[in-house]
């Protein structure tokens, strides 16, 4: 149950900081009303998460590495960002450790 939780907050860390993009600066209404409603709402889902057992360091270290990957993938395909296979390199190696983070604290 704590990893639904996680995802949530996930999806709406992800909503709040592309919509940061949108909101020039504070603003635009809408976007920026998104952003606070989403990172509050993100944060209440990770502390729902941490509250069901889940361990700080695995809950951030996913919630961080899943998160740039998304954002990484949402600038380039909707922005026209740029993200070079150094970048993609980072963000597997991000990844890799994470998962070695979580592996590492199974008994």
């Amino acid at each position: 149950m704590p990893w639904i939780w996680l995802a949530g907050a996930i999806v709406l860390e992800v909503l709040a900081t592309t919509s940061l993009k949108f909101s020039e600066g504070f603003t635009k209404l809408l976007p920026s009303v998104l952003v606070v409603v989403g990172y509050v709402g993100a944060f209440y889902m990770l502390s729902q998460a941490l509250t069901r057992g889940m361990p700080l360091g695995v809950a951030y270290g996913v919630w961080a590495a899943i998160g740039i990957a998304l954002l990484a993938v949402i600038g380039a395909v909707f922005l026209g960002e740029s993200l070079t296979w150094v970048q993609v390199g980072g963000i597997a190696m991000v990844i890799a450790g994470v998962m070695a983070l979580e592996m590492g604290g199974q008994h």
